[in-house]
């Protein structure tokens, strides 16, 4: 059987415990394509799931890894929408990082027409994340307020770009002067640095009271109560992700009386056809904007697969504005 290199977690623990080691290389089954990967994406599911707290699914890859650019070069049985060649970005449920990785056919994307092949790595997981979670399940509409949680990071930098292009005013928060300008540069309004300020009494004093329609919040259980405070009438919260903890006290009479609505989502073990819907939504609405210029990946850095426990690293310490990538 062939072989491939990719990066293993024998065993959880700290950056050091991805292991670079030589694998089978996967075949597609059918509905699948097999791509030649060029970059892989680097994400905060993959420091979970090396740290021994977020298992891949059943049936997935055990190696981490949720988006890839690259070549098709195999195809499972049924597929008619790609061929041997085609330059693709695809979402999965792990295994990118790796030489080669299977992925659902329904869940691949061409590479956008000004997007390098390497760039576009970095756009899988961020674009059907800030898609499927502001759009499709909180409704943004144009004119309403739009607060993004790590505004400086590789979801928040594309949901703030998002939010700017759907016509609502977006604020965020991030951890420094240089963090916020970035963010102002892409289109948000509302600066808020949450080591000196308090974010709900800025998203009041600079909506009038009104506050945010959507928040897009990756901390949990820490922002729960003060994003509650936060939201305006009818507002929706979603919870995308658990950096500030997993259980907390919701005021319920608060929640009524605000006639809000909370939702927690994730992205990773959504089912294929959820999934693919996702995707084609994000072709259809996402991509448009990115050929035109409108949009683009924000990249802080990339790394050879080997270095994969340096990119590690430097996601952990924060210290980065955007995406990480992996080159194989």
């Amino acid at each position: 059987m062939d072989a491939m290199r990719a990066i293993t977690i024998p065993e959880p623990g700290g950056p050091e415990a991805l292991v670079l080691a030589d694998v089978p290389t996967p075949e597609p089954g059918p509905g699948e394509v097999r791509i030649r990967v060029v970059a892989a994406g680097v994400n905060r599911a993959d420091v979970m799931q090396r740290r021994g707290f977020y298992p891949p699914p059943p049936g997935a890859s055990p190696y981490p890894g949720l988006e890839v650019s690259g070549v098709v070069d195999a195809l499972g049985a049924g597929v008619t929408q790609w061929s041997a060649g085609d330059q693709v970005c695809a979402l999965l449920t792990g295994g990118g990082y790796a030489e080669n990785v299977i992925a659902p056919a329904a869940q691949c994307l061409p590479i956008p027409t000004g997007v390098s092949v390497t760039d576009a790595a970095a756009l899988p997981e961020v674009a059907c994340t800030v898609w499927s979670n502001v759009f499709m399940t909180a409704n943004l509409t144009a004119g309403e307020v739009l607060l993004v949680h790590g505004g400086s990071s590789g979801i928040g930098t594309m949901a703030i770009q998002l939010g700017r292009e759907a016509g609502a005013r977006v604020a965020v928060t991030a951890s420094s002067r240089t963090k916020l300008d970035v963010c102002r540069d892409l289109g948000a309004e509302i600066l808020i640095d949450y080591r000196t300020e308090d974010f709900v009494e800025r998203v009041r004093a600079a909506t009038n009271g009104h506050g945010a329609d959507v928040i897009l919040d990756n901390m949990g259980a820490k922002y729960l109560a003060r994003n509650l405070d936060a939201l305006a009438l009818d507002g929706r919260l979603v919870v995308i992700g658990l950096q500030g903890g997993v259980s907390a006290e919701l005021n319920l009479s608060l929640l009524l009386s605000k006639r809000a609505a909370v939702h927690a989502t994730s992205l990773r073990s959504r089912p294929l056809t959820q999934k693919a819907a996702i995707v084609a939504a994000v072709r259809e609405h996402v991509w448009p904007l990115l050929e035109a210029g409108r949009l683009r990946p924000v990249i802080h850095a990339a790394y050879p697969l080997a270095r994969a426990a340096e990119a590690h690293q430097e996601m952990e310490a924060s210290g980065h504005i955007g995406k990480l990538l992996l080159h194989p």
